[in-house]
């Protein structure tokens, strides 16, 4: 009897080509990644791989491990660093680009309804772009984006997603002096906002054409052909980019630095750095502790998703008429309220629609505010029963006029199935900062067995894990101070 040859095909399979880098030299430069010493592969995600049909046993190789910490390439691999621009904090900041991440190629996928994936090494050394900095990311900031893109992921919100992370014996110093790591990111592209907005401030005509026509027969071919494929393009992207705001909010997610340059021209969430999950309810919640005007707290994120679509109108202004683009960026909030009300009816297991479901909605995050409730836990908790969610809430009268009204907006629907529902949108566990923080601290230790135990937890949220419950709770004492930042 013949065995069957494993499924998936060997690093050696995978064939790579650079179509951004075919662009030319006026869109990146040739970079590439210098290796960290000492390396050490801390986690890989076999979900992530099934997208590029690598076998799992491929992570085994030493050959994988020199890849994920840039210490080797694949055959075929072009690495190039990506030039663009950006808005930080709502000041342009002129030529930015890939100072610390450098795109090592792409795949091309079996299959036509299967998109080609980049893989892109962050913390790989410097690059032309990188403007007096290192180069490096360190196993903090690492951890941290290679769980959040797999925690996103799996709550279903579009993202980039992170392949593998590996840490090493060289110095890094940030805060405090730290150890260097990389991780493997992987997106159908990293062109951002900004990648458009820096040939508009140097009227490079040319070059944005020529980075539109990429962008949109690889990524919004439905755009079609002719002067107008640009403004159905830029419309696509500012729907993408409403109902991702409408996505974070649902889940609880602030980002921490919506920069145009951390902006995906595909509607993704890009560049984990200083970010958190709301635990106790607080619409002015501010995950990054830089961002001291809290430009980017959390109930000003759908805003800023908006003003950073504003900076992408004028990045394309060139290309599509200013009557396109206002009526394009007058979609953004019926886009968002939409997702975002058809998001809380779901958490709410309300199954029709009515004019006054808003009403509800606000009112039930007045009362989380005002009562100060984890977000999590009590979506969670109403998702089993009223009962568990009053707890949290707290029985009195104005709870209990809450409950009452959610009761008759549910309807006569069968209370079990309604709950099972709810259970499947309404996560127990998403990535606590204090969590993310015992897994670094673990890797930094050299035991990546935290980071492998959460990363199981993470790729299914909505199931119960009770051996982890601790890691569905509000953070223990000596995490309650725990800040995050740009260097995170």
């Amino acid at each position: 009897m013949a065995i069957a040859a494993p499924a998936g095909k060997t690093l050696d399979d995978l064939r790579f080509s650079n179509s951004f880098a075919a662009l030319g030299d006026a869109f990146s430069e040739c970079r590439a990644p210098r290796g960290i010493p000492g390396a050490r592969l801390v986690a890989f995600s076999p979900d992530a791989a099934a997208t590029i049909d690598l076998r799992p046993s491929e992570a085994a190789r030493p050959e994988f491990a020199a890849l994920v910490s840039g210490n080797a390439l694949l055959a075929g691999m072009e690495p190039v660093a990506a030039l663009y621009g950006g808005h930080q904090f709502g000041v342009w900041a002129g030529q930015l680009g890939d100072g610390r991440a450098i795109l090592l190629g792409e795949i091309a996928n079996d299959g036509a309804e299967r998109a080609p994936v980049e893989l892109q090494i962050k913390g790989g050394g410097m690059t032309a772009f990188s403007r007096f900095a290192d180069g490096r990311a360190v196993v903090r900031s690492t951890v941290r984006e290679y769980l959040a893109s797999e925690a996103m992921y799996h709550l279903g919100i579009p993202t980039t997603r992170a392949l593998a992370m590996a840490a090493g014996d060289e110095p890094v110093i940030r805060e405090r002096v730290e150890r260097a790591a990389t991780v493997i990111r992987m997106a159908p592209s990293f062109v951002r906002f900004g990648s458009f907005e820096i040939f508009h401030a140097r009227n490079q005509r040319d070059a944005l054409r020529t980075l539109a026509d990429y962008v949109i027969d690889r990524f919004y071919p439905e755009s079609g052909t002719g002067e107008e494929r640009y403004a159905r393009f830029f419309a696509a992207v500012v729907e993408r980019t409403a109902a991702l705001m409408a996505r974070w909010q649902a889940v609880g997610f602030a980002h921490g630095v919506m920069n145009t340059d951390n902006f995906s021209i595909l509607g993704l969430t890009l560049d984990y750095g200083p970010y958190g999950f709301v635990e106790e309810y607080d619409p002015g919640f501010i995950c990054n502790h830089t961002d001291e005007a809290g430009r980017y707290a959390f109930e000003r994120q759908p805003t800023v998703g908006l003003w950073n679509c504003f900076a992408l109108a004028e990045a394309l202004s060139s290309l599509v008429r200013r009557e396109d683009l206002d009526a394009a960026l007058g979609r953004f909030q019926d886009v968002y309220r939409a997702t975002f009300l058809a998001l809380m009816r779901s958490k709410l297991g309300v199954l029709d629609v009515r004019d006054d479901d808003a009403d509800l909605i606000l009112e039930s995050f007045e009362l989380l505010r005002a009562r100060r409730v984890d977000w999590t836990m009590f979506w969670r908790a109403l998702s089993h029963d009223d009962a568990r969610a009053l707890a949290l809430l707290g029985d009195d009268a104005s709870s209990r006029a809450w409950f009452a009204r959610l009761s008759e907006r549910a309807g006569p629907s069968a209370d079990g199935e309604r709950r099972a529902a709810m259970r499947a949108v309404n996560p127990k566990f998403v990535l606590r900062n204090w969590v993310a923080q015992q897994a670094i601290e673990a890797t930094e230790s050299g035991d990546d067995s935290i980071v492998g135990a959460l990363q199981d937890v993470l790729r299914a949220p909505y199931d119960e894990h009770p051996a982890r419950d601790a890691w569905a709770q509000p953070a223990p004492p000596q995490y309650r101070d725990l800040s995050v930042s740009c260097s995170s």
